[in-house]
């Protein structure tokens, strides 16, 4: 009787089987695999557009900085000379037809502003074009705005770590989810996708096309060189020869320790060197001809010089990029330092044992390599930039990645064995130190005091006891399975805190965009300006009035009806600049110490001529 296949059993098995095989040959993906993808881009969305967009959260920090409102007014330069010169020729980037004519015309419209990038008219040769490119088609396609300028870092960012998650899955399965939550929720990566500068431009593209260099060294496959040639080529529209540089010297490196000089001659694929070339020689090819200067002042003054030298005023001391590691791993500072030295570790111990043969007769390769060339990875662009003379904190912002991955696999080799009690305490114990800052930070950007008050102490103490308890709590009941997740939280409440609750105090301290609404509310009759502050506010009301600024100390006083924005501590220069001219004082700008006012016209001149 046990023998006997009943109907509904024999129905079950066979529909059991055709559901398998159809999942299989549809490659449906699995519930977990589903649920995975639903946590990562949730998770990552929040992360870099929170506070960002309009319709989640809000754009509640304007452009800050000089370099923001800089590129950002360069894309808008672009954009209009671009639709001017599509509109000359009535044709749009891609031909109506095959006809000479229409050719000609399409590639006069996708040649128009897309070349030289320019400043108030004037080229500005500093960075190659890809940023401006793609805040060009964001501008396009949703206006612009100083939200949709952070849409290229943003975007940029979202691939990064998505293509973090597939290479894992596909070659570290295990820790692919926490390699990719690890770099979203990082201080650095955070930070640099949310800032309209070429950072992320050149560091998202360089990390995928290292991956891809990697996955071609696993598997051999030579469609993975793609990867490298085509990233790699982005990386180069992005910042310049600094990209090539770096892939170069990580893979001389690792090939030159693990003896294997044949990687350099095989890393050369000829279709990836047509690609590579193809991508990025007709834009430097385009400018130099546009404009003779560019290849002396990009090459020699903003690429050798500004390593060469402190010409541009950004000195720092030879341990500042140590510093901004460790501040840009935040809150995964010591889980990361954990994973490096344990990499290190591992790293030196195959070293070791690949030097005895025996242990390895008849493997081509020995041991596994991915810790090795991870650690080669994020350490060499800290070291190389440490012998800069000019020093900015995105310049080691290629060297994030490995070291998430790092942390990411170590949790995962770790799941058997634990980890330290030191070490959960000591994660916690980051978790609470980055929620005490973060909680402290509107004070001091109030009252511009680095003792807050007793009342915000106790506050920001207890906010961060109670997170630091929930992380080592939590790791301590479940274990490594959870130290993500436990630590995701305090970020995101960091996040809601200091842009959903304190957004327009950060606004008001560090952008413009707060004080050209104000100017235009008070005098929307006026249209010159003239400044005498501090360049990033000087850069960033040119970006908000879509004008630049006069400056009395090299335009002169303009004969015309003016709004001067001046220092609040330089007021007794007016008699000296404004002698003889009827000016009164419009409104004190006092977050940022700044005094506005209207300068009416000389009796003698036109309101409408400087």
């Amino acid at each position: 009787m046990d023998d006997i296949q009943h109907p509904a059993d024999s129905g079950a098995r066979n529909g059991s089987a055709a559901a398998m095989w159809l999942q299989q040959y549809l490659q449906i993906p699995s519930a977990t695999t589903v649920r995975e993808f639903v946590i990562l881009f949730v998770v990552t969305i929040f992360l870099l557009l929170f506070g960002l967009v309009p319709v989640f959260g809000g754009d509640q920090l304007g452009l800050v900085g000089a370099d923001e409102p800089r590129y950002a007014q360069i894309a808008r330069e672009m954009l209009t000379a671009h639709s001017k010169a599509c509109h000359d020729v009535d044709a749009k980037m891609v031909p109506r037809s095959l006809r000479p004519e229409d050719i000609r015309n399409s590639f006069h419209c996708i040649a128009g502003g897309t070349v030289t990038p320019i400043l108030y008219g004037k080229p500005w040769l500093e960075k190659p074009a890809l940023y401006y490119w793609r805040a060009m088609s964001f501008f396009k396609e949703f206006g612009v705005s100083d939200w949709t300028a952070r849409l290229p870092s943003s975007s940029g960012a979202l691939a990064l770590v998505v293509l973090i998650f597939l290479h894992m899955r596909r070659f570290r399965p295990g820790g692919h989810l926490d390699a990719a939550l690890i770099t979203a929720s990082c201080v650095a990566i955070v930070s640099f996708a949310r800032g309209a500068s070429t950072d992320m431009q050149l560091a998202a593209p360089f990390c995928i096309g290292m991956l891809g260099w990697y996955a071609w060294y696993e598997t051999g496959k030579k469609f993975w060189l793609f990867d490298l040639y085509f990233f790699g080529a982005a990386a180069t529209l992005a910042k310049g020869p600094v990209a090539p540089f770096l892939a170069l010297a990580i893979i001389l490196l690792f090939a030159g320790l693990r003896r294997e000089w044949s990687l350099l001659r095989r890393t050369i694929w000829i279709p990836g060197v047509v690609l590579y070339l193809v991508m990025v020689l007709p834009w430097y090819i385009a400018v130099q001809k546009r404009n003779p200067t560019f290849y002396r002042l990009f090459f020699l003054e903003h690429n050798l010089e500004r390593f060469a030298t402190n010409r541009y005023q950004h000195h720092q001391p030879f341990w500042y990029y140590v510093a901004i590691a460790l501040i840009g791993l935040m809150p995964w500072t010591v889980m990361a330092i954990r994973a490096l030295v344990d990499s290190i570790e591992v790293s030196i111990a195959e070293w070791k044992v690949r030097h005895n043969p025996q242990r390895y007769l008849g493997h081509t390769r020995a041991g596994d390599a991915f810790p090795e060339f991870l650690v080669l990875w994020a350490i060499f662009p800290i070291v190389f930039f440490s012998f800069s003379g000019s020093k900015l904190p995105g310049y080691i912002l290629p060297s994030i990645p490995p070291m998430t991955i790092l942390t990411a696999d170590y949790l995962n080799r770790s799941r058997r064995t634990g980890l330290p009690q030191w070490l959960v305490w000591a994660h916690a114990a980051t978790c609470g130190l980055l929620v005490f800052v973060l909680a402290l930070a509107p004070q001091h950007m109030k009252y511009e005091t680095l003792v807050p008050s007793t009342q915000w102490l106790l506050i920001a103490a207890a906010a961060a006891i109670a997170f630091g308890a929930i992380v080592f709590l939590t790791i301590r009941r479940w274990g490594i399975p959870q130290v993500c997740n436990v630590t995701l939280l305090p970020i995101l409440a960091a996040l809601v805190f200091l842009l959903g609750f304190y957004g327009k105090e950060l606004d008001m301290n560090y952008s413009a965009r707060p004080l050209a609404r104000e100017i235009q509310q008070q005098a929307p009759d006026v249209k010159l300006v003239a400044t005498d502050i501090k360049r990033d506010m000087d850069y960033g009301l040119a970006f908000y009035r879509n004008e630049p600024m006069i400056h009395y100390s090299t335009d002169g006083v303009p004969s015309a009806e003016h709004i001067l924005v001046i220092r609040a501590n330089d007021t007794a220069d007016l008699e000296h600049w404004l002698a003889g001219r009827v000016y009164k004082p419009l409104f004190l700008y006092e977050s940022q110490g700044i005094e506005v006012y209207r300068v009416y016209a000389k009796p003698e001149a036109s309101v409408d001529q400087p």
